[in-house]
């Protein structure tokens, strides 16, 4: 991200009203590596090829924000690694990282993760150390410390299932993995943070938030995100597409200033849930407008997301959700026409 990208973020997170209206975009290994022209098994494991498929990106798109930018993963398989968890990489498919406790008491046999050692964290931390020259040559800096949520983790330690059934079962023991999880998690948000000081966001991603009600989400999910969420940093982000209606009342008090969002909910109604603080990174659908239309169904989804707001502040125009495989240059240059132009 550059610093004029740097600065139109914070001013719309601060509700100031930026003209023409900004688009942003969390783009990361199931779009961008199709996108350039490389196998995923190459994106993952060559730093030439990681480095060149971002760069080729921000240069295409110069008045897009991609977010997080320069995003250094190894899709939902990063955070497990440091666990223990067995990661499978096919050749140009999405990695997995397969369950690794097979009851929830095991987790006190569970140590905390360091980062600096442990899984594919430090491949994570060493791409983005190796990449830095040039990326700040092309113009950009790293600005975001990165990691999937604490709920979305132990969905992978556990398994989805097992996971939400232990919530309503033995939910001591799920506070016990949630703090083993939330340890680590603020170790490797300051990690990335000290190495890299252009550092001055959280971006948490966690769609397990939209599969639990109020009562679980204010039990399981709101101390540890309030936790994650250290309001010494300008720009606090949250991506949840899954649905989000029971936690996006919770989002001021998550400490969450921007948020991407399904597109199941209008960016009307989300903001009657949320309030007026909180800045939205959203919502044509996906799949089926920005992968699978055409440019006039492009621009007909931004006209309607437009017309669902009230005003046009504390709003960047996007996706509901990151990405999707298959999106075109075409259809992002029609997106960011109709952005422009409404």
């Amino acid at each position: 991200m550059t610093d004029k990208q740097w600065d139109t973020l914070v001013r719309v997170v601060r509700g100031e009203m930026v003209q023409p209206m900004p688009t942003g975009f969390i783009i990361d290994c199931p779009w961008l590596p199709a996108w350039h022209g490389c196998r995923m098994i190459d994106y993952f494991s060559s730093d030439q090829h990681w480095l060149a498929a971002n760069l080729n990106a921000v240069r295409t798109f110069p008045d897009t924000i991609f977010l997080p930018g320069f995003w250094a993963e190894y899709g939902m398989c990063t955070e497990p690694s440091a666990f223990g968890a067995r990661c499978s990489f096919p050749e140009d498919a999405f990695p997995h990282a397969a369950p690794m406790l097979t009851d929830i008491e095991q987790i006190d046999a569970l140590r905390v993760p360091d980062p600096r050692i442990d899984g594919l964290l430090p491949f994570v931390m060493n791409r983005l150390r190796l990449g830095c020259p040039e990326i700040e040559r092309a113009g950009h800096r790293i600005r975001f410390a990165v990691a999937r949520g604490p709920l979305n983790i132990a969905s992978h330690l556990l398994g989805m299932t097992p996971f939400l059934t232990a919530m309503a079962e033995r939910p001591e023991s799920v506070h016990r993995l949630l703090v083993k999880i939330t340890t680590f998690l603020s170790d490797w948000l300051e990690l990335q943070r000290t190495a890299f000081p252009s550092i001055d966001g959280i971006f948490l991603l966690d769609d397990v938030l939209g599969f639990i009600g109020d009562g679980m989400f204010r039990e399981f999910g709101l101390p540890y995100f309030r936790t994650l969420f250290t309001s010494d940093v300008t720009v606090r982000f949250l991506h949840n597409d899954a649905p989000c209606r029971v936690s996006a009342r919770y989002l001021e008090q998550m400490n969450v200033n921007l948020f991407n969002m399904g597109f199941d909910v209008s960016l009307g109604e989300l903001r009657g849930l949320a309030g007026e603080n909180v800045t939205f990174l959203g919502n044509i659908p996906p799949r089926d407008v920005l992968a699978a239309g055409t440019p006039d169904d492009v621009r007909r989804a931004v006209a309607g997301v437009l017309a669902s707001v009230s005003s046009r502040t504390r709003t960047i125009l996007s996706c509901g959700g990151g990405m999707p495989p298959g999106v075109s240059t075409e259809n992002i240059r029609a997106f960011n026409r109709a952005a422009r132009d409404e």
